[in-house]
């Protein structure tokens, strides 16, 4: 593994334990040239699958896209990067197990919706006001009475 110090390639693990969901193996390395530690990931690779966009263009799932979006919902919000990255490990997961080579990123929307719909409402009326191009207010009035109306809001 190289060093993302020094670039060095002489690396060792000090130390490997599951993380706390049991998907990944977490190890601690020190790089033996200029001694700086790092943490690095394993995990069993997912499913590859395409997303098929609105325009009927497709292109490769990317999780960094899905948790960019999210953490650009959340700015400025009580939630944490861990529960971030937790929610996106749940999105992905969910969607590698439906065993699809190709899913429409309407679906894939959604799904985001309904997790951030739980986690914090106002993310999720910010992402659904990108991701469903709120035209006007009306729209945003509206999103947030579906909200108040589901006993969600607030909570």
């Amino acid at each position: 593994m190289k060093c993302p110090f020094c670039e060095t390639r002489d690396t060792r693990v000090i130390d490997s334990r599951p993380t706390e969901d049991g998907h990944a193996i977490r190890r601690r390395r020190v790089c033996d040239h200029c001694g700086k530690r790092f943490t690095t990931y394993e995990k069993v690779e997912d499913v590859f699958f395409m997303v098929i966009k609105k325009d009927g263009s497709r292109e490769a799932f990317d999780r960094n896209k899905v948790l960019n979006g999210i953490i650009k919902a959340c700015e400025k919000r009580p939630v944490s990067m861990a529960e971030i990255e937790h929610i996106v490990d749940e999105i992905e997961r969910g969607l590698n197990n439906m065993m699809q080579k190709e899913i429409e990123s309407k679906i894939i929307g959604e799904v985001i919706m309904e997790h951030l719909k739980e986690l914090d409402e106002v993310a999720y009326v910010r992402f659904a006001s990108v991701y469903r191009q709120f035209k006007d207010v009306n729209t945003f009035v509206q999103e947030i009475q579906k909200l108040l109306d589901s006993g969600k809001a607030g909570k």
